[in-house]
């Protein structure tokens, strides 16, 4: 199997970190849509949804600085 060309790395990077970005957004509003209803599990879903974005954002980053290194 062929190995990405630079460019579809650059566009599958922007591309997974899109989707954390629209993670993260999805869980703040999940999380204050649970404070406002006083809905505590919406709450947690959410925060828990910012989690996973973050971690999404860190291992793009990894992956950014190996290429780097590798360049």
């Amino acid at each position: 199997m062929l190995s990405p060309t630079h460019n579809e790395d650059k566009i599958m990077s922007a591309e997974d970190r899109l989707k954390a970005v629209a993670k993260n957004v999805e869980g703040k509003a999940q999380e204050l849509s649970g404070k406002v209803t006083g809905n505590p599990e919406d709450e947690a879903a959410g925060k828990a949804k910012q989690v996973e974005a973050k971690a999404r954002h860190t291992v793009e980053n990894v992956k950014d600085d190996v290429k780097k290194a590798i360049d």
